[in-house]
């Protein structure tokens, strides 16, 4: 059975500079993953790749077994995800 989430040398260039350089995970079903690190850590631009909102600059992320580019359909079926703020909060 393939993991949930399988990272492989995720990169992502803004410009000539990294935003994340050769990140590498596996999360099987029942895990529970966080993301911690200071502002400028490359944890929204992460999620953003898993979740199909922008290519990486190099590397591959699937969900499910799905290429989260290729079968970006597929994994959005799979992937629930709310960034913050977020948009649906009335004030």
């Amino acid at each position: 059975m393939p993991h949930m989430i399988e990272v492989d040398h995720l990169t992502k260039y803004y410009g000539g500079r990294p935003a994340i350089n050769d990140v590498t995970f596996e999360v099987d079903q029942g895990e529970i993953l966080g993301f911690l690190g200071p502002n400028g850590a490359g944890k929204t631009t992460t999620m953003r790749i898993l979740t199909g909102y922008m290519p990486p600059s190099d590397g591959t992320a699937r969900i499910a077994g799905f290429d989260v580019f290729k079968d970006s359909l597929e994994c959005r079926k799979r992937v629930g995800y709310l960034p913050e703020p977020s948009p649906y909060i009335l004030k």
